[in-house]
């Protein structure tokens, strides 16, 4: 093995390890992830999307760990009817402005469902299901991912340039960021409350793949075609019972605490992940038709949800 692969090797590996301390908040590790593979290389390229997928499920369990059902039961009764409208609302205008800008339906569709529920996991699971290529997945996840990045970094901004709270922020990232990651990442850069409202909208958001995956079949005619059910969810719900009933000290004093606080840095791993898995070359092979139905659909959400969360 040549030094500069050794070398490369070992200095991702101590910035992930980096990425486990308070000392990295989770912008930076997307941000630092994305230029440590532009200006090196990535050096475990092929096990970077498994790794990434299983961090970020683990991370998202552990998470039930520092949640209370109750507060959860209210967020979710709370943020239903803004959840079920903004889906509606982001599948009717994904198939509106993919006419406009004559894209192909399939890739629209799948557009939408990213920007809808919950970013890949959503077109992961529907892709198949309405019988789209290789291609238009990649070019779906390729806008999804983008706009992730980019709203991990500008939301908080923008949530303190709005004068939002805790709660309001939780849910308008919910609501207006695609990828669970993103969500997650976000929220704890802003407040560990708005983590906790973040994640159990988010997470009952992404049950709605199921629903919008059997409406694709039947709109697109794809029999047979198998649906994708995001089982690491109702794990995360069964972590969040056991820390809200079971009150044995050794728990609720340590173990739990410390299960929540890795979870935590376990996302800010992911998000370097995430940010080293993006590639000028992977920017350029969305097209500019698809980055425009995406970005339409992102700043659309984001506003009308922004004044829904304000306002109503």
């Amino acid at each position: 093995m040549k030094f500069n692969e050794t070398f490369t090797k070992v200095f991702f590996i101590i910035l992930l390890l980096l990425c486990l301390t308070p000392w990295i908040p989770a912008p930076a590790a997307l941000v630092g992830g994305f230029l440590f593979t532009l200006i090196l290389g990535h050096p475990f390229p092929k096990i970077n999307g498994k790794m990434t997928s299983k961090l970020l499920k683990a991370s998202v369990i552990g998470l039930g760990f520092g949640m209370s059902a109750h507060s959860a039961l209210q967020v979710g009764k709370d943020g239903f009817w803004l959840t079920v409208c903004s889906i509606t609302i982001t599948l009717v205008l994904g198939w509106v402005f993919g006419k406009m800008l004559k894209i192909p339906t399939r890739l629209s569709h799948l557009t939408a469902s990213g920007t809808a529920i919950c970013g890949g996991s959503a077109i992961a699971a529907v892709a198949p299901a309405v019988g789209a290529d290789e291609k238009e997945t990649s070019m779906a996840l390729g806008v999804v991912f983008l706009l992730n990045s980019i709203a991990l970094i500008i939301f908080p901004f923008l949530g303190q340039l709005i004068g939002m709270d805790d709660n309001q922020f939780g849910m308008w990232c919910a609501i207006a960021i695609h990828d669970t990651s993103s969500v997650v990442g976000a929220a704890s850069a802003w407040s560990e409350e708005a983590l906790k409202v973040a994640t159990t909208v988010k997470l009952a958001r992404a049950l709605w793949i199921i629903p919008v995956s059997l409406i694709s079949v039947l709109l697109f005619r794809s029999k047979g075609k198998k649906i994708s059910i995001p089982w690491f969810i109702f794990i995360f719900v069964g972590t969040m019972l056991f820390n809200s009933y079971v009150n044995v000290p050794l728990f609720t004093e340590t173990i739990n605490p410390f299960l929540f606080l890795l979870s935590k840095r376990m996302l800010v791993v992911t998000l370097f992940l995430i940010g080293s898995s993006l590639s000028i070359e992977s920017i350029k092979e969305v097209g500019f038709k698809p980055l425009v139905l995406g970005i339409m659909l992102w700043v659309v959400i984001s506003v009308l949800s922004v004044c829904a969360i304000l306002y109503l």
